[in-house]
């Protein structure tokens, strides 16, 4: 048994095709883990979703990056639709509903500790333990599947973290952090939300989340996606694995057993910029 974690797809679905062929990925027997953002700006939302919803329960593990809560909010009514939008097929589909619903389902956050593996769309805040973040994450499931009216109060960029903060503050900081997060500053690990460029362009007083140096030590190694700027990055606490496939670059896995890296060119994806 193998358990490839993948990059973000964002409706590539041919190269994820390509790449679990590649893989020689077997749903009965290996495991595939997704680091978020399965739809939107390429253009194959609709078919990457059928795809994942087809094959077996304990076969796919995905978290749920921006582009899905994006997705969800689109579907619901919560939000118009963006200029780089590629949803419309999927909205359309005789069973979107179903679709929908299998994402809606995903979590924020899962591990193997068997492994010793961690996964979230964009990583975990620097200032939280373990228990902070499972917590966090099941606040969220739990609000995920009773209603998503509160999805429309998500625009705000909440980045301090108190344990005593509560309501939507609380909920923004949680879903920032697990999906959008990529420098905090460099003293308090505020997350600093606006900027978008490579580590060599963090902006002053900051740094990668990953290098905040008063990081609490967690019991796993954290795989994400989320930073195509930041491209393929491993060290002794994080890998990172969204190689820009959307953009042109590649769509990449890793094997976590033994951390293989298998890769496909995406220059047939035609996504949007953004």
């Amino acid at each position: 048994m193998a358990t490839w974690v993948v990059g973000d797809v964002q409706g590539c679905c041919a190269a994820l095709e390509r790449l679990l062929a590649l893989c020689r990925f077997d749903p009965q027997r290996d495991r595939l883990w997704l680091v978020g953002d399965l739809v939107n700006r390429g253009p194959q939302s609709l078919e990457v979703l059928r795809l994942l919803a087809s094959l077996p329960e304990r076969a796919v593990t995905a978290v749920l990056g921006n582009h899905d809560l994006y997705a969800l909010m689109r579907a619901a009514g919560l939000k118009k639709s963006a200029k780089d939008d590629t949803l419309d097929s999927l909205f359309s589909a005789p069973d979107r509903d179903r679709l929908l619903d299998w994402l809606r389902a995903r979590p924020l956050l899962v591990w193997d500790g068997t492994l010793g593996w961690a996964m979230a769309h964009a990583g975990l805040p620097p200032v939280w333990d373990w228990e902070t973040a499972v917590a966090a994450n099941a606040e969220v499931v739990a609000k995920l599947q009773h209603d998503l009216g509160w999805l429309r109060q998500l625009k705000g960029g909440e980045s301090v973290w108190h344990p005593e903060l509560e309501g939507m503050p609380r909920i923004r900081y949680i879903v920032n952090g697990f999906t959008r997060m990529r420098f905090v500053d460099a003293k308090s690990g505020a997350l600093e939300l606006r900027a978008k460029g490579p580590p060599t362009n963090a902006p002053k007083g900051t740094v990668p989340w990953f290098r905040y140096a008063k990081r609490v030590a967690l019991p796993y190694r954290v795989v994400f996606g989320h930073w195509s700027l930041l491209g393929f990055y491993a060290d002794a606490a994080v890998m990172a694995v969204d190689t820009s496939c959307v953009y042109g670059g590649r769509l990449t896995a890793v094997r976590l057993e033994d951390q293989a890296v298998v890769s496909v060119a995406c220059s047939d994806c035609g996504g949007t910029k953004g």
